[in-house]
């Protein structure tokens, strides 16, 4: 067997440009993120719910058009924007439940 040998420099030029491409979109997914945590805020304050299910369907599909017209397939991108929502969702739950307190003693069971 013989050593492996070092990846082409152009090669390395395109890792280095996922992996910048990857910071890029973490970062956006937490701002997306606290953009859904104000969204909850509003949802409170205007008395609607958590949860829009018609609102998050129409997301999806706007997701799945732009993927689309990019050239990418649409249901693996409408994939990708469900687990978004998803994310999204569960901070709101989280923040919703902590915004209301520990529940008292004896409650539940």
């Amino acid at each position: 067997m013989t050593p492996r040998s070092s990846p082409p420099a152009r090669l390395e030029q395109l890792r280095a440009e996922i992996q910048r491409l990857d910071e890029a979109l973490v970062r956006l997914i937490a701002e997306r993120t606290r953009v859904a945590r104000e969204a909850r805020v509003a949802k409170r304050d205007a008395g609607l719910p958590l949860v829009d299910t018609a609102r998050e369907a129409a997301v999806v599909r706007r997701a799945g058009t732009l993927a689309g017209a990019a050239g990418l397939p649409s249901e693996d991108v409408r994939e990708i924007f469900w687990r978004l929502i998803a994310l999204s969702r569960s901070v709101q739950v989280a923040d919703d439940a902590a915004a209301q307190g520990p529940p008292s003693p004896g409650a539940g069971g």
